[in-house]
């Protein structure tokens, strides 16, 4: 059985020598999903009671933001994985455009449940305006 401890604690630490260079996409992401998620709550609570409804936290919703990080670092270590394993000569930085894209995300989603939580012109402005410069750049008119 210690032979068995021994392996086990092998691969674990090489496993983690292996992504010690992506600790910190993987911690930014987690932080963006984590804030995105205390906002998205209290957004709930306070559209709820504006609109005199019942609030309650539903455990589905929340295991819907487990599921999310969970994909979003898989994400990141595979896109890392072709960085350095597969496309290493090309030096394209996925897992770092990769990161930058979920967090662009979970701002956009932050700027939302700001807006709602203070019904401040300034986020619901903000919120267009990203909306209307994402149509153009994208060419969705």
């Amino acid at each position: 059985m210690a032979i068995l401890y021994k392996y086990i604690s092998g691969l674990v630490a090489a496993l983690a020598a292996l992504l010690c260079p992506i600790t910190p996409l993987i911690i930014t992401a987690s932080l963006f999903i984590a804030i995105d998620f205390v906002t998205g709550v209290i957004a709930s609570y306070t559209a709820a009671k504006n609109s005199g409804e019942r609030w309650r936290l539903e455990s589905r919703k929340a295991w819907r933001t487990v599921y999310k990080l969970c994909f979003v670092v898989t994400g990141i270590v595979m896109t890392w994985l072709v960085d350095c394993c597969v496309l290493g000569f090309m030096e394209l930085n996925l897992a770092n455009l990769f990161t930058g894209f979920v967090c662009g995300v979970e701002l956009w989603s932050f700027i939302e449940n700001a807006a709602t939580i203070s019904e401040s012109k300034l986020f619901e402005w903000l919120g267009r305006w990203i909306k209307r410069k994402l149509k153009i750049k994208v060419g969705d008119e």
